[in-house]
């Protein structure tokens, strides 16, 4: 059995994530209070406790999600004996790829947290709030090319690309307000249906340059190594362990496109992989898993219970 590791997004935070795997294991307890020091904030506290406003804060749910599943993966190795160096591949969407690679030791877990509170904090702050827009297209009729054409009707006003290619029946655009609006409109002639996001920027698209150019100066400091097992990128959605690659495709994420369904679809492919395995918060992407590559397996480890019936299925 060939397994991938996927680590989620934003999106999937939630007040009190984590504090089962705290309760229950030392080594949770110790990624928790290593991100806390190195943040110089009560990270952990806020997770547990909220509110909910504060935690989804980008510079607050990024690293918030990357300490939960790195939480989870310490826990697997310690407490069962279950290491991700021992997968076929690792695989992040978006902030996840951080998470992947603090997991695969490739990024230290402090430099992590401190790479993704300046992440968020930077991609806040490179479009004015109220200017930026992003729309999820969705339905049956939904694919890469639909996304495409309503995007290229937005950019006839600003800026508008395809910033999440999840699945089919899934994809997001993103860009100036006035430029997705055109979108929807479009999309919605071609048969699917647009959902405004709730979200305080344009992820993934030209207009976060500002924040790419942050990451780039964090980035050219930070020690990255060769992640075990190698981890797909977002940006190529390829297998990738030159750490000087890494470094660059981290910057080019935070304008580019997170070809998930690609990625996904390489690992069920060329790739061998028969267990798509979600560590951390929530279940997003196991759904997305099961519609991508409805032939492999599926499956979500968010309490202890979860690793402890994952370890034993081995």
């Amino acid at each position: 059995m060939s397994i991938a590791f996927l680590f989620p997004g934003q999106g999937s935070q939630s007040v009190g994530m984590g504090s089962a795997l705290a309760d229950a294991f030392a080594s949770s307890r110790e990624v928790f209070a290593e991100v806390d020091d190195a943040l110089g904030q009560k990270l952990s506290q806020l997770m547990r406790e909220g509110p909910e406003d504060q935690l989804t804060l980008t510079e607050n749910a990024q690293p918030a999600l990357m300490a939960v599943s790195v939480a989870a993966a310490r826990a697997l190795k310690a407490e069962f004996g279950v290491d991700i160096g021992s997968a076929a591949y690792v695989a992040g969407h978006s902030l996840g790829e951080y998470s992947a690679l603090a997991a695969a030791g490739s990024i230290s877990l402090a430099d992590t947290a401190r790479l993704l509170k300046t992440r968020g904090q930077a991609m806040q702050k490179a479009v004015p709030v109220g200017k930026g827009a992003m729309a999820s297209l969705i339905g049956p009729k939904t694919d890469l090319a639909l996304a495409e054409e309503a995007a290229r009707a937005g950019s006839e006003v600003g800026v508008c690309v395809v910033a999440n290619d999840n699945n089919n029946g899934n994809v997001v655009i993103s860009g100036d307000k006035a430029a997705v609006d055109r979108a929807i409109e479009k999309a919605k002639e071609l048969g699917a249906r647009a959902i405004p996001l709730n979200v305080s920027a344009p992820f993934h698209c030209p207009l976060m340059q500002p924040a790419a150019d942050r990451m780039a100066d964090a980035l050219g400091g930070a020690r990255i190594v060769a992640p075990a097992p190698a981890v797909v990128a977002n940006v190529t959605a390829r297998p990738e362990t030159d750490p000087e690659v890494i470094r660059r495709l981290l910057v080019e994420q935070v304008t580019g496109r997170v070809r998930w369904r690609e990625s996904m679809e390489w690992m069920a492919g060329e790739g061998g992989v028969t267990r798509f395995v979600e560590i951390g918060a929530g279940k997003v992407l196991t759904g997305m898993a099961k519609r991508i590559a409805p032939d492999a397996e599926g499956l979500a480890l968010n309490t202890p219970e979860d690793l402890e019936a994952f370890a034993k299925s081995l």
